[in-house]
């Protein structure tokens, strides 16, 4: 392809790093194109669709559309089609491809930051929407004990606890937590005096929100002296995987990583 149309899709979008990670994709890759936002709200799924092959090769796709971007595609990548969610849209001879690399990407990013090894681990994900999907599944693939899941979706709670047998809606007080992992977006989120029952200055805490900096729940977490991250380590090596599913090769989410941090 002599030029790639690349670009991003959601609701609020404006904040959104996705162009400048693929910016630095295609640099890396000795391509040529450009990359937009493109505001589009939940349920838009005619339009999303439309903008494959009208307006773009290649999406990313970020919340409210998580879900709207399996409706619209031909074929599911497996990661994509268990979770329920996809993060990547690719039409490819007229067709719309579609993968989830989140939770691949998150992984990737605890092993980078921290060299944290999830096997065995008690795990409480907070939210249980697209993103929170993608997660879980990558957690339990990577063999965590259990994962306690606090959404308000109940029908989402529901499906995710019904799909493993380890994940649960409530909280068994008497494991120590060793991740807790915050998906809720910043503006849905509900002022709390402390964390939760469980957590301990041995907690590695992740936010999963990259604006702003640091969050009201990081700080609660750095001031019990839990190791903390917020959402930029994830969404480059996500990002990475997403340009390793389009084009191949082996970008790492580090190669990415200081463009936006």
């Amino acid at each position: 392809m002599s030029e790639w149309r690349l670009g991003v899709v959601g609701s609020p979008i404006e904040h959104s790093l996705s162009p400048a990670l693929h910016e630095a994709g295609l640099l890396a890759y000795g391509l040529s194109g450009h990359s937009e936002k493109v505001e589009v709200g939940a349920g838009e799924t005619a339009r999303l669709r439309s903008l494959l092959g009208s307006s773009f090769d290649a999406l990313s796709v970020t919340m409210p559309l998580k879900g709207d971007a399996l409706e619209v595609a031909d074929h599911v990548e497996p990661s994509a089609r268990e979770c329920g969610s996809a993060n990547s849209l690719l039409l490819r001879d007229g067709e719309i491809h579609a993968n989830s690399t989140d939770g691949e990407g998150f992984i990737a990013a605890l092993r980078a930051e921290w060299n944290l090894n999830v096997d065995g681990a008690h795990v409480v994900v907070l939210g249980a929407g697209g993103a929170a999907s993608a997660i879980v599944s990558a957690l339990v693939h990577a063999g965590v004990s259990s994962i306690a899941l606090h959404g308000r979706s109940e029908e989402r709670v529901n499906s995710l606890v019904a799909r493993y047998p380890n994940v649960v809606d409530h909280m068994v007080i008497y494991r120590p937590v060793e991740l807790i992992v915050n998906t809720i977006p910043v503006g849905s989120r509900i002022a709390t005096a402390a964390v939760m029952q469980g957590v301990t200055h041995d907690t590695a805490a992740v936010d999963i929100a990259y604006e702003p900096r640091e969050t009201e729940w990081m700080s609660q977490h750095l001031a019990l002296g839990c190791r903390v991250v917020n959402g930029l380590p994830m969404l480059a090596h996500q990002a990475a995987a997403q340009m390793r599913w389009w084009w191949g090769g082996d970008l790492t989410g580090a190669d990415l990583l200081e463009v936006i941090r």
